[in-house]
């Protein structure tokens, strides 16, 4: 290796040491996630605050699509919307893209919409769902990147649905996460 690319190695790695990491415990098990501050401050800051509070603990995963994504975030087991603070500006042009194990807000039609509400994709959707191809550039802002616990993410798109209310893709067994927590991090 060229004194080039050990020095480029060497700083990914430290970025990768020093990333924040939540992580989501879920009656089908845990779930990390690397977030990303560098590429969405605004996102991340949201997120870490939501995580902060509580707010995501008894949450249901609430949306499945087995060849899309899965949605959490918002809805308590008796699918009681739980209150969100302010909506934060699209960080979508982010250069991250909605691929396979990353994680991005959701959102109304309003690009600036999102409050606590997320999903992880369970397939590349990045020719759906990125900036780029956005409606007048428009997107989902990707934020973070599973990096444990992919098969737990793919044991949830794999169950059972309904619809309930106005909810389409109800897991019919709910599924929670019942703890989120921010990890110390790594050295």
């Amino acid at each position: 290796m060229t004194k080039t690319a050990l020095f480029l190695a060497a700083l990914l790695a430290a970025a990768s040491a020093s990333a924040q990491t939540v992580k989501l415990q879920t009656t089908e098990g845990d779930i990390r996630i690397e977030l990303n501050a560098e590429k969405a401050p605004k996102t991340v800051a949201n997120f870490v605050q939501y995580v902060k509070a509580g707010h995501y603990n008894g949450v249901i995963f609430h949306r499945v699509i087995p060849g899309f994504m899965i949605q959490t975030g918002g809805y308590d087991a008796k699918l009681n919307q739980r209150p969100t603070k302010p909506p934060i500006p699209l960080e979508s042009g982010n250069g991250l893209s909605n691929l396979r194990g990353s994680v991005a807000m959701a959102r109304t039609n309003d690009p600036n919409s999102a409050t606590s509400q997320f999903f992880i994709n369970v397939v590349d959707n990045a020719f759906s769902l990125d900036a780029s191809v956005g409606r007048n550039g428009t997107g989902y802002a990707v934020f973070g990147q599973v990096v444990e616990g992919m098969d737990v993410v793919d044991k949830i798109r794999a169950v059972e649905t309904t619809a309930r209310s106005v909810h389409e893709n109800l897991p019919i067994k709910p599924i929670f996460i019942t703890k989120a927590v921010i990890e110390p991090a790594k050295k």
